[in-house]
């Protein structure tokens, strides 16, 4: 990879996981408690799980691309696709439902914190491995250059 990858700060890295078990721990929270059908409560439930997969999935593509993994077109486009139609179907769900504008401005908003916490976790996972890997092979080599000791044939 071309790029310099700083660690992600411990800051971050919480707000990251903060942003997500908070989105995702609220929007089911709410669900559980919402006064809807069971087949209601199911397609909102399975929505955010498909909506998380994607937005993951989304964010490991493009990450992919940026570090020259060979990246398929349709695949990328099944990306977007994805949650591009995660957030359609939770906007007319919510647009049908029988619920006061609160109760979906509160679905909307911790749809998308869980959406941008599960991208924010997933990213700082992947720059950390990175590092620990880059760091590991900078120590093998280092080790290495140590342990065989320099000839002169003179």
């Amino acid at each position: 990879m071309n790029q310099y990858i700083n660690k992600p700060t411990p800051a971050f890295v919480a707000a990251s996981w903060v942003a997500l078990l908070a989105g995702g721990a609220a929007y089911c929270i709410g669900l559980f408690n919402a006064n809807m059908m069971l087949n209601e409560k199911g397609y909102y439930l399975i929505l955010i799980l498909y909506g998380l997969f994607a937005a993951v999935s989304l964010q490991k593509i493009i990450r992919d691309k940026l570090e020259g993994v060979h990246v398929t077109h349709i695949y990328y486009g099944l990306c977007w696709a994805s949650v591009a139609i995660c957030i359609f179907l939770l906007g007319v769900g919510l647009f049908n439902a029988s619920l006061s504008l609160s109760e979906k401005g509160f679905y909307i908003m911790s749809f998308l914190l869980s959406l941008f916490g599960a991208v924010a976790v997933q990213k700082n996972i992947r720059d950390m491995e990175y590092l620990r890997q880059h760091n590991q092979s900078e120590l093998l080599e280092l080790s290495n250059s140590k342990a065989m000791p320099e000839h002169d044939d003179e």
